[in-house]
């Protein structure tokens, strides 16, 4: 948000919105989406009006959002069948409009509209939806899956559990395999220290929200979980990314928690106290891989 912006937004939830640093580099890819759609809800007092302000054609000229999206109606969820149809643009509306008894999920599949409450979490979840509708729609979809098959239950189980991650906390990572064994191994040193030069070549995509509304207020623990891209995949070409992400989350592979953790304050260029090794040497952020018995 423009320094020394005034905005009357006493009593409205959605203030913490002025907050954002959209120099951040974490923030940086997010920027030309988020801050006009954020100054927006800042003067409307309202975060879903402003999510609904953007058009199908201003995100073609982003170039995200673009694909077919009536295309996922056939996909196979490797779980109970659901009838699909066209998966349309969802539409942002009240937290009050999802009914007492209905679970979330279940109703942005049926209704395709996502309640959205005023504040960090639901405004960056709605910029997701606006960036990689596609993959969004994807875990929905698994989501309800789920629920129609499982029902909804005291415990998520391992499936709804890893959507729920991947949609919350998830970082997608293209990087080489010596990096991606680093990272495995949590072997901080060699990841960040020894193969510093590397991350020129290491493309991440801070896909969960929750994720994002933690780093408006960083602190250097903050973890998420990285899902590694194949490395076919063009990174900067987000329309295939979103594409990619549809094909390649199915609940086999979901169920394994296929995550590695990320203090992604450690992300060289993230933070200027990473520069100094000892950053690294604090194993209360950087804790060494638990052994298997």
């Amino acid at each position: 948000m423009a320094r020394g912006l005034s905005l009357q937004t006493e009593g409205f939830a959605g203030a913490v919105l002025a907050d954002i640093d959209w120099s951040q580099p974490w923030f940086t890819p997010w920027r030309d989406l988020g801050e006009p759609i954020a100054m927006q809800a800042l003067q409307q007092h309202n975060v879903a009006q402003a999510l609904n302000k953007i058009t199908h054609a201003a995100k073609r000229e982003r170039g995200t959002g673009s694909g077919d999206l009536a295309s996922e109606a056939s996909m196979s969820t490797n779980s109970a069948p659901l009838a699909l149809g066209v998966v349309k643009e969802v539409k942002f509306v009240p937290q009050a409009a999802l009914p007492e008894n209905q679970a979330y999920e279940d109703f942005i599949f049926k209704t395709a509209q996502v309640p959205t409450r005023d504040g960090l979490h639901d405004f960056f979840n709605g910029l997701c939806w606006h960036r990689f509708p596609r993959a969004k729609h994807r875990l929905n979809q698994l989501q309800a899956a789920e629920i129609e098959s499982q029902g909804i239950r005291a415990t998520r189980g391992p499936v709804r559990d890893a959507l729920t991650l991947f949609d919350e906390n998830v970082v997608l990572m293209h990087a080489p395999d010596d990096v991606w064994a680093a990272l495995q191994a949590r072997d901080w040193l060699t990841l960040f220290v020894d193969l510093r030069a590397r991350w020129q070549h290491v493309h991440l995509v801070l896909f969960g929200h929750a994720l994002l509304e933690k780093l408006v207020t960083p602190y250097k623990s903050i973890t998420g979980h990285v899902y590694r891209l194949a490395n076919d995949v063009n990174p900067h070409d987000e329309a295939a990314l979103d594409a990619w992400l549809v094909q390649d989350l199915q609940p086999a592979k979901l169920a394994t928690k296929p995550y590695e953790p990320l203090p992604v304050l450690g992300v060289p260029g993230w933070w200027p106290a990473n520069a100094e090794r000892a950053f690294y040497e604090d194993t209360q952020v950087f804790r060494a891989k638990r052994e298997v018995a």
